[in-house]
């Protein structure tokens, strides 16, 4: 459940790589109609990983999603300050 307009919808890979924000991606642009329920809301997109491959960060960046990498006990959106997300 959410608690406002705006939500966030995440995908977790241990290697991040380029296919996997492009299906990702893919997904996001199904989301409201695959949970209708979410059709009117603010739909953000972000991939949390470990490390990432060929280049997979700067292309989910680049895309508008949010991108976390986790490390250790925590995770730290790694985006920059100029990033700004696309909405679905």
């Amino acid at each position: 459940d959410h608690n406002g307009q705006a939500m966030v919808v995440i995908e977790v890979k241990t290697t991040l790589r380029p296919q996997d924000v492009k299906k990702f991606i893919e997904k996001l642009n199904h989301i409201k109609q695959w949970v209708p329920r979410y059709a009117n809301n603010i739909v953000y997109g972000g991939v949390a990983w470990l490390t990432a491959a060929a280049g997979a960060e700067e292309m989910a960046e680049s895309r508008g999603l949010f991108s976390i990498r986790a490390t250790g006990d925590s995770a730290t959106i790694v985006n920059s300050p100029a990033f700004h997300p696309r909405s679905w």
